[in-house]
């Protein structure tokens, strides 16, 4: 069990030290990336439009009326809320409407916007606009019927009194120059250009103004609008606090600050308008009546004061007090009442008028102290306010919207039969007190004519002084209430421009975006590649998937245009790993009887340097002071020929079919000691002449010639079936595999050869292993890592670096 997890823990090891090599090695590409990743982050920060936010707080305050016994009327007043708790989602809805917003940017007259031409990209400016547009007031007015808004207008400051005016169009459009203040008008356009508090024109080049070009736009509030909502955002600070906080984001930061302080104030300004509504119309109904009673007031005023100094009466008498007071006393019920019925037919009209339901007069104002009329009149305007609320985010067909009506409904038909019986209750008590009156005024005929006429006028003076004392009190309590009304906004923390952020680019995440994306796409590509790689690449996969022993490795070729390259260059990799291979073939060759050990070299298809491995293996022998003959049996696609460049055309073909003697094939090398026999014409039956009895007569030939060493140069044994002829005769079996080009299935072919001992004394031999990167060293395990200095073609790395990236890019060996 231990050594099973110890086995488990060393693969995993193996493989992240695989991959880090892996890396490691294509070093080149993620150097490219890395480059490309960062120098675009740095133009995206450098030329995308900049998205600054801003931040500050409202409170929703509940203020209770300085005037208790008024606190009543001061709940009705508001429609937008009122009671013991506010509707934190009802402001958040009204503080992102349409209306207050477009309202704000009317206020702050945003109509014209402003940008200054960049070489790339054009940048939003605001107070350092050195020009301003001025819009006349009849086509500003009349701006909706033109199709112009958000057409660009390029003003080119050409002097400190002069600027061009460019309008592109397809057609129609406009270049000329102008000077500062001078009305421009055709028929769409009417405004003038003036100069604002940031025109400075400097002597310094470089900060002059002088040919800078401005792009204006007149705005579509409309469209303008929308956009400012989609970027603002109100949103409770706390969940049970009644503190909302509203960010924007835009791309001039005073632009932002001031939306924002302005949006609140239009808001305070707005509530604070609605809680007046209900006062003002109060008073406006108080003042109808009050004109109504100053007049006769007046005319029985100056009648009692006629009538007195006419007569000389001053007071009445004891009877005539009494009926007098009597008189008095239900003459001012009935005032009253008439009052009442005044302001119940005024609900009545506005009912069926459907006038301004939401700012209805409340009861208790006109001293109606009916519950159940103040009730449904209260429930109206919080029903015509949540209205409200729902219309600034919802549309016509919204449900709440639909619900909301008919809950309005409901309550104005529930209201107008309470008002049809109130009405109706109203008229029986006043048709009972005029028969209490006409009872009062039978027994006042009884008294003599004069206190009798001094009663009938005083009655006139007094009732209407009662009723102009009565509407003057409720007008000063009304007063008093709209005086008293403060806004249930409250500011908390403005927007300032020092606590503006910038949000858009994000600078150093873009960095690091682009530093991971650089790292992470050649990453996975390498991998992938790596793990759909069916071709051989690490020692450790022939050793994990067969049992044959490897000889050793062959390092790769960096002089290709030599066949030989461990003869010119003994101080080479290559060299040096031929010089191990020899060394190693005297442990392979411990057990071997024969003088003349042969050594066959084969491979599983064309291509993967058995020859070449074949012809530089007996080089560095012979090199050794053995005498070495290798012979070429690859009778169908003979390359040892080619690989010498020689047009000797006799072979063994020519001696097997007995047309020459073995002395005449044997060609002697330029290499001391290593002779050489082609493989010939090629035959039509090679395996017939390989199983022939002539080929063994060849072997015992061959072995009594003295030599030290007999490599033969196979066909690959994964196309023809020479080789396992050739096999029987030699002391040792080469399989030669190349890296990243013998296919991992070759090690299944090759493993079933061994284990069906088809093939004796086999072993394997790696051909073209990149054993020294531009690093010095490999993360696979194929020879001794040796560092910069040890052999003679190191500096070879370092040539051709762009052509060797691009031939073989994302290497997986």
């Amino acid at each position: 069990m231990n050594n099973s997890n110890l086995s488990q823990e060393e693969e995993e090891n193996i493989n992240i030290q695989k991959y880090f090599f892996l890396f490691l090695n294509n070093w080149k590409w993620f150097a490219i990336t890395i480059t490309c990743a960062l120098i675009l982050a740095f133009i995206i920060n450098r030329y995308s439009t900049p998205v600054y936010e801003s931040k500050n707080s409202v409170m929703i305050t509940e203020k209770e009326d300085a005037m208790g016994a008024m606190s009543s009327i001061m709940k009705e007043f508001g429609t937008l809320g009122g009671g013991n708790g506010q509707n934190i989602d009802n402001y958040i809805g009204i503080l992102q409407s349409y209306t207050l917003t477009k309202k704000t940017l009317e206020r702050l007259n945003y109509r014209v916007s402003y940008k200054h031409k960049g070489r790339v990209n054009d940048v939003e400016i605001y107070n350092d606009c050195p020009i301003r547009i001025v819009l006349d007031t009849v086509f500003s007015e009349t701006l909706k019927e033109h199709e112009i808004l958000g057409e660009p207008i390029f003003i080119t400051i050409l002097s400190e009194k002069e600027y061009k005016l460019e309008i592109p169009r397809d057609s129609n459009s406009v270049s000329k120059k102008l000077l500062f203040n001078q009305q421009y008008q055709s028929d769409k356009y009417i405004f003038s250009v003036i100069k604002s508090g940031a025109f400075k024109i400097s002597a310094d080049k470089n900060e002059t103004i002088i040919d800078e070009t401005y792009i204006a736009r007149i705005n579509d509030y409309h469209k303008l609008t929308k956009q400012y909502l989609k970027n603002l955002t109100v949103e409770a600070s706390f969940k049970k606090g009644t503190i909302l906080d509203l960010r924007f984001q835009g791309t001039v930061p005073e632009k932002v600050v001031n939306f924002l302080n302005t949006l609140i104030l239009v808001a305070i300004e707005n509530d604070l308008q609605e809680k007046n509504k209900t006062s003002l119309k109060t008073i406006e109904f108080i003042d109808s009546q009050l004109m109504q009673i100053v007049d006769s007031l007046n005319r029985a005023e100056q009648n009692l004061e006629t009538f007195r100094s006419d007569n000389k009466i001053i007071d009445l008498s004891i009877e005539g007090s009494a009926l007098f007071e009597k008189l008095e006393e239900y003459q001012s019920k009935k005032s009253l009442l008439d009052i009442r019925l005044k302001y119940y037919q005024y609900i009545l009209q506005t009912i069926q008028e459907k006038n301004n339901l939401q700012d209805m007069i409340t009861p208790s104002v006109i001293g109606v102290q009916d519950p159940s009329l103040n009730a449904l009149i209260t429930q109206l305007g919080e029903l015509y306010a949540e209205k409200q609320v729902i219309k600034y985010s919802a549309t016509k067909n919204n449900p709440s919207l639909k619900l909301i009506n008919v809950k309005i409904e409901s309550a104005i038909n529930s209201l107008l039969d309470n008002v049809y019986n109130l009405i109706e209750a109203t008229k029986l008590e006043i048709s009972e007190l005029n028969k209490e009156i006409a009872t009062i005024n039978i027994d006042i005929k009884k008294l003599p004519k004069t206190e009798r006429e001094l009663i009938n006028i005083q009655r006139r003076f007094e009732l209407n002084n009662n009723i102009y004392n009565y509407l003057l009190q409720k007008r000063a309590e009304v007063g008093i209430t709209k005086a008293a009304n403060l806004p249930d906004l409250k500011f908390i923390d403005e927007a300032y421009i020092e606590n503006t952020e910038l949000i858009s680019p994000k600078r150093l995440l873009n960095y690091l975006i682009a530093l991971f994306l650089a790292c992470l796409i050649p990453g996975i590509i390498i991998i992938l590649k790596d793990f759909f790689n069916n071709k051989i690449v690490e020692r450790e996969e022939i050793e994990h998937a067969c049992s044959i022993p490897i000889l050793g490795s062959v390092a790769h070729n960096r002089r290709e245009d030599e066949a030989i390259p461990v003869k010119k260059h003994p101080k080479s990799s290559i060299a040096e790993s031929f010089r191990t291979i020899r060394t190693n073939l005297t442990f392979f060759l411990s057990k071997n009887k024969s003088n003349t050990p042969i050594i066959s070299f084969s491979s599983t298809v064309s291509g993967e340097g058995k020859t070449f491995c074949a012809l530089n293996l007996a080089t560095m022998i012979a090199m050794n002071n053995k005498r070495v003959l290798i012979v070429g049996l690859d009778l169908r696609k003979p390359k040892l020929h080619e690989m010498l460049n020689t047009n000797f055309s006799l072979g063994i073909t020519n001696y097997l079919i007995g047309r020459n003697s073995i002395e005449d094939i044997i060609i002697k090398s330029d290499t001391k000691n290593l002779d050489i026999i082609l493989s010939g014409p090629i035959p039509p039956n090679p395996l017939e002449l390989i199983e022939s009895k002539e080929f063994t007569g060849f072997i015992d030939a061959i072995q009594t010639k003295g030599y030290d060493y007999i490599i033969f140069d196979t066909p690959p044994i994964g196309l023809v079936a020479d080789t396992l002829s050739i096999s029987k005769y030699s002391d040792i079996n080469v399989f030669v595999m190349r890296q990243n080009y013998t296919n991992k299935s070759s090690l299944k072919f090759i493993n079933d050869i061994h284990k069906e001992n088809k093939i004796k004394n086999l072993s394997l031999l790696i051909n073209d292993v990149d054993m020294i990167n531009s690093f010095g060293y490999r993360y696979g395990k194929y020879g001794q890592q040796y560092g910069y200095g040890y052999y003679d073609d190191e500096h070879l790395i370092q040539q051709n670096f762009f052509k060797r990236i691009f031939k073989n890019p994302f290497k997986t060996q």
